[in-house]
């Protein structure tokens, strides 16, 4: 797979190199209290992770890059078939701000672009105002709230559904092409 180039950076495929440095990522307090799993994740946890997901082949693991430096980390897994995929990503810690809206964007016109999928969704806790505003802002509608979804050993929390489908997303970025 090539480089998938915008004006807001490129994804590119994640390779087994990228291990220890996404990994360094996930773990950071600040990008794991928004995740399912909130423990620290091991090397050999994440390797077979990778192992699993780097031969599924719905599932896209990707590295998104501003100037060739990797800053962020986005995947896409097709749920059965009609083009329909969940999505999740983070950035790196100190990542500098707006870059969440780049990754966004690259990854999306990546996904209905390469991966012509006909749907994205993504979920977000909902104390995760970020997430749940980045959603918005590029176009995502909010598709519902799953009430005390994800509990997380402590306390229950809900869970905020979007949807973007691929219409929507082209119709909102002719004008970018």
């Amino acid at each position: 797979m090539a480089e998938h180039n915008t004006d807001a950076g490129a994804v590119r495929r994640m390779i087994s190199a990228d291990l220890d440095m996404v990994l360094s990522w996930r773990n950071h307090p600040e990008v794991r209290r928004w995740m399912y799993t909130q423990h620290k994740i091991t090397p050999d946890e994440h390797q077979k992770w990778f192992e699993r997901a780097d031969i599924e082949s719905g599932k896209h693991l990707l590295i998104y890059e501003m100037a060739t430096v990797p800053i962020g980390f986005v995947n896409f897994t097709q749920t059965g078939d009609g083009g329909i995929a969940e999505w999740g990503f983070y950035l790196s810690p100190g990542a500098p701000k707006g870059i969440g809206r780049k990754l966004g964007r690259a990854a999306l016109q990546y996904a209905f672009g390469e991966l012509r999928f006909h749907k994205v969704c993504g979920q977000a806790l909902k104390e995760n105002e970020k997430s749940i505003g980045l959603h918005l802002a590029l176009g995502f509608l909010q598709e519902g709230v799953q009430r005390e979804h994800h509990f997380d050993g402590i306390h229950y929390h809900d869970v905020v559904c979007f949807g973007l489908l691929s219409r929507e997303w082209l119709a909102a970025n002719r004008s970018n092409e």
